[in-house]
């Protein structure tokens, strides 16, 4: 193994709270929808891309429109973060220190552009990871990213460390071992590791 890749929601945080907050402001103040956005439908749909996540709650609207309104979600979004950071989950820095001794870490996620940043900016993780991608930098499926990410690093046998189903179905398509984070957001039908909490991935990596 020469690298671990990690998704972001579902896997290094929660930050459906306050991205529902986010949402139904830009919603209330931008259409007629009576669409309440929840933290559980958040979880829900993390992990797909975003034009996917917004044509599924307001499919009511043109593409353009869901286009437009996104990108309102997302500065409101990146703004209330800003403010109120998304909840770690347990022993995330000194797992993430421990494994930066040991691997090259890096994070792959369906999210928008400046959303990793955020993030690591905001929980000052930057200097455990080397290098990210995501789907508002590449616009293909997060197969093709993950395997961008590998080809841009030299990765030959990297693992990835996810909490969807989304996310096992990345795995196969890029040819790389999927370690499913239970406690996260989703369910998978198969992976080649399991961890109940993210403290587990020292035992199983170190």
């Amino acid at each position: 193994m020469d690298g671990i890749i990690f998704d972001v929601d579902g896997t290094l945080w929660d930050s459906t709270k306050v991205v529902a907050v986010a949402y139904n402001r830009v919603i209330r103040e931008n259409t007629d929808s009576p669409l309440q956005v929840t933290p559980d439908r958040l979880k829900k749909l993390f992990g797909k891309p975003m034009d996917v996540i917004f044509a599924e709650l307001l499919p009511q609207l043109t593409r353009e429109a869901q286009a437009e309104l996104s990108e309102k979600c997302f500065a409101q979004e990146h703004r209330e973060l800003e403010k109120t950071p998304g909840t770690l989950y347990d022993h995330m820095e000194e797992t993430l220190r421990a494994l930066s001794l040991r691997y090259p870490l890096f994070i792959v996620s369906n999210c928008q552009d400046g959303y990793i940043e955020l993030f690591l900016r905001k929980t000052g993780f930057g200097p455990y990871f080397k290098d990210h991608l995501c789907f508002g930098q590449t616009g293909v499926s997060k197969g093709k990213t993950i395997l961008r990410l590998m080809r841009k690093n030299n990765l030959r046998s990297p693992v990835y460390v996810g909490d969807t189903q989304g996310d096992a179905d990345a795995c196969k398509e890029a040819n790389i071992p999927f370690v499913f984070a239970e406690y996260g957001f989703g369910t998978a039908e198969s992976a080649a590791y399991r961890i109940r909490s993210f403290q587990d991935l020292q035992a199983l990596f170190l």
